[in-house]
Formats: structure tokens, sequence, C-alpha cells
């Protein structure tokens, strides 16, 4: 077991409050301007955000790194998805077996968390920038409520793992469950792109010993995509990815794609019917939904999905916090020919 514990009680004073007022929506080029819901609390700073709901309660991690602040992977929670407190972190440090497969690594990015199999599935990432030896790992938790005496977090260790000479990287995970109740992992940033593993429902870990790779999507030279997110919908799976750079501040050029396929493992393709495999992507999230201008490179999402209503949770560089990682959520919307247009 790792010391994998809640470092603060929920009600931790917020230390680096924020907010965000919402203006009203205006039309351009067919998507949605609108600064989404209107936040407040601790916001930043948020990168490669998590969501899930337990017990009327919304729980969202995120990336972090090492002397940033307290723990690894930040543990944030809301009453009402609108304001934001600091809950803890889920690793005190790096794992210590991540670091044989990602010497150089200095925090634990782009967690995905899921409820499967009857617990709580946080399933992580450990690299360095710029690099693709990298692995994925997998910590779990009967619950999150850390008041329950099952409460505690269990490292189980590698999931899945890449190396310098692999030509895909093995970070940003996020697991599918199937309309047939079969269990996907999705990974992936820059290399060739976008790729998928079955993984076994019980264990959590890959269901085979030398797992195929399904290839979902990928950009020409320098292939800048990654953070795969895929739910099922109307018989579609649908594929959401970044496309461009991250990471640089307010000068970020990231954006979010979707595409979709009959089937979890591909063909996906756009609104257009251009292949994912061949650079297609129909934009659902770019800077200038944001009249404000304020908010800029948004991506690397997840979907929540909550009593009837979707929502798209991501993050954006705040240009009047110096580029700060700021989490964003915006409602998501459906057109009548099935695709998502965020709000």
């Amino acid at each position: 077991m790792t010391g994998c514990w809640l470092i603060a009680a929920f009600a931790l004073t917020v230390v680096a409050a924020s907010s965000v007022a919402g203006d009203e929506p205006a039309q351009s080029s067919g998507i949605l301007q609108t600064p989404g819901l209107a936040l407040a609390g601790d916001l930043q700073p948020v990168h490669d955000p998590a969501i899930i709901k337990h017990q009327n309660r919304y729980h969202l991690f995120s990336t972090s790194h090492v002397g940033e602040e307290p723990g690894l992977v930040h543990w944030r929670v809301s009453d009402d998805l609108r304001t934001w407190r600091r809950g803890g972190a889920v690793f005190d440090s790096i794992p210590a077996w991540a670091l044989d497969y990602a010497l150089d690594a200095r925090g634990v990015w782009a967690p995905d968390i899921i409820h499967a199999s009857g617990e709580y599935r946080l399933y992580y990432s450990v690299s360095s920038f710029g690099k693709n030896a990298s692995a994925i790992g997998l910590a779990a938790n009967a619950t999150l409520d850390p008041s329950d005496e099952r409460f505690g977090w269990i490292d189980r260790g590698l999931v899945f793992f890449s190396r310098e000479g692999d030509d895909f990287n093995a970070i940003d995970p996020n697991l599918l469950i199937d309309a047939e109740g079969r269990h996907w992992l999705s990974f992936g940033s820059f290399w060739t792109g976008l790729k998928m593993i079955a993984i076994d429902p019980e264990s959590g870990l890959p269901a085979e010993k030398q797992p195929t790779l399904h290839s979902l999507a990928r950009r020409p030279s320098p292939g800048a995509v990654e953070a795969p997110f895929i739910i099922e919908r109307g018989g579609y799976y649908y594929l959401f990815a970044s496309f461009d750079f991250c990471c640089r501040g307010a000068a970020s050029t990231y954006y979010t794609v979707v595409g979709r396929a009959s089937s979890p493992t591909g063909p996906y393709v756009d609104r257009d019917g251009v292949g994912m495999m061949a650079g297609g992507g129909s934009v659902v999230l770019h800077a200038g939904q944001d009249p404000t201008e304020r908010f800029f490179g948004p991506g690397h999402v997840a979907i929540l999905r909550d009593g009837g209503a979707d929502y798209i949770v991501h993050h954006a560089y705040d240009a009047r916090r110096g580029g700060a990682p700021t989490l964003r959520i915006r409602k998501l919307e459906w057109t009548q020919d099935g695709w998502p247009r965020a709000r």
C-alpha cells in the first residue's frame, strides 16, 4: 500500500480563491460564445481535470507536480458543481515503482476516475515533459468519503507503459465501459497519436498479457493530439481529444475536437466525415468561445453525465492571473443529428 491519504478535511479553508461570472451567450461561426458556468472557490491550479459524483458531492482530481503544493493528484470537492474547495490529495509522493519507467518524472499527471466493479478506480500517468518513457498506474478506493472506515487509496501499480523507441506515449488515460460492459483504456500524446487497449473488468488491468494496441486518432507532424475521453450516446462512441499545444500559459493554442464511431475501437470520423486517423476532428472548444477574452487553450476534457444533463469539464489558461491553469465547466448540448456543442 502506498501512503495515499486525504491531506485535509473537506472543510479546509480555500487558499487560492477566484470567481468567474457568466455573460449572455452570443453566436459566432456556429459555435456558442459563452464563458460557461459561473465558478468560485479553489479553481487554480487545475490541469487535466477528472470528475465524478459520489453521494451528491462532486469530486475533481487533477495533475500535480512535486513541490507545487502538498501531495500529488490534487482533489477538490463541490456540493453544487460551481463552488469548489480543496479536499486533499491522493498520493504523498510519486509511487516508487513508476520511477523505474519514468526516471525524470516530477509529478503525477492526468488522472481519470471511474466507479467500476464496486470500487473507485483512479488511473494516472507518470512521465516527463516531451518524453515517452511513461507509465500508467491504477489506484483504487472503496469510497470517496473519508469519514467511512473503508476509505483509503491502494496503489495497484503498473497498468501499461511506453519507453523510448516506442511510437506512442502511455499518458492521459481514460477508461470507457462500453454498451456491452467491456472495459477499454484509451491514452496517448503526440507520437503516433491516441491508442486503446482492452481492460479486465475485475482487476482494472490489461485483459491480455500482450495487449492489442488499437489506434484511434493521429495528426501530421508534430502530431499534436492527446488526452482522449470517450463516451457512448445513442449508439455512437464519441472521442473527445485535445489538439495543438498546452502548457504555455495564455499563449497556449490547445483546443478540443470530437469524432464518433459505431465501435469503441473506431474508426472515428468528424462531422464532415474526415477520419480522426487522418487528422480529422470537429471543434467543440476553442479560445474564441470566451467573450471575455480571458481564458485560452481550453482542453483536456472530461465529460460529466449528471441527472440527464451533460457537462464538459476542462482547463484553460487565465490571462488575468499570469496564465494559470484554471477549472472551467460548460454545459454540453447535442444537435438533432447527434453532435455535441459546448455552451
